[in-house]
């Protein structure tokens, strides 16, 4: 392979881990965001048997409906959703996230952290929303296993659900992921 092609080859990966992963640039409108946010909600009730009770005990969720992620040893996920409180979205948020270990893939899913007490949620709001964690994972077509843990499920009443896996992506990784406030 000739130093062109190796770097045509490298852009190129590159290129396509962007569209892959959407991102920034092909930000969701907000009727986009709660059209999703509601079929989420079907889709983790169906395949999450206590979700009813999550999604009606919560002091607020925050729903992820759709974080596309893709890796290849460092790996990178992007999604868009909003905060739930009282049935409402009272404020939209983006996840940004980086990993790195042993995976491989590409796959889209659906996510929620639920917020156990009023005072986590309100620290949740309040600061920046960083987690750390390590994950074990695979997703075949529209089968998926995850399990993970982070520095929210250790210390604070957070409950974390990923569900809705399709695509194909397995890996142990070290991961880190940013909870950022959008306009939408």
């Amino acid at each position: 392979m000739t130093h062109l092609s190796k770097r045509a080859f490298i852009a190129g990966s590159g290129g396509l881990g962007l569209v892959a992963l959407g991102g920034p640039a092909f930000a969701m409108k907000r009727a986009k965001i709660d059209r999703l946010i509601s079929q989420a909600e079907l889709t983790l009730q169906q395949e999450v048997p206590s979700a009813a009770r999550l999604l009606g005990e919560s002091a607020g969720y925050l729903m992820m409906p759709r974080v596309r992620r893709a890796g290849l040893g460092f790996g990178g996920a992007y999604g868009e959703g909003a905060l739930i409180i009282g049935g409402e979205a009272v404020q939209y948020y983006s996840v940004a996230a980086g990993s790195f270990g042993f995976q491989i893939g590409i796959e889209q899913y659906s996510s929620a952290l639920f917020f156990g007490t009023d005072s986590r949620l309100q620290k949740f709001r309040s600061r920046d929303g960083w987690t750390v964690g390590a994950d074990l994972e695979y997703t075949a077509w529209d089968k998926g296993e995850d399990a993970d843990i982070d520095n929210n499920t250790i210390l604070e009443t957070v409950y974390g659900v990923v569900f809705g896996q399709e695509g194909l992506h397995i890996g142990a990784t070290l991961e880190g992921s940013k909870y950022s406030t959008i306009s939408r």
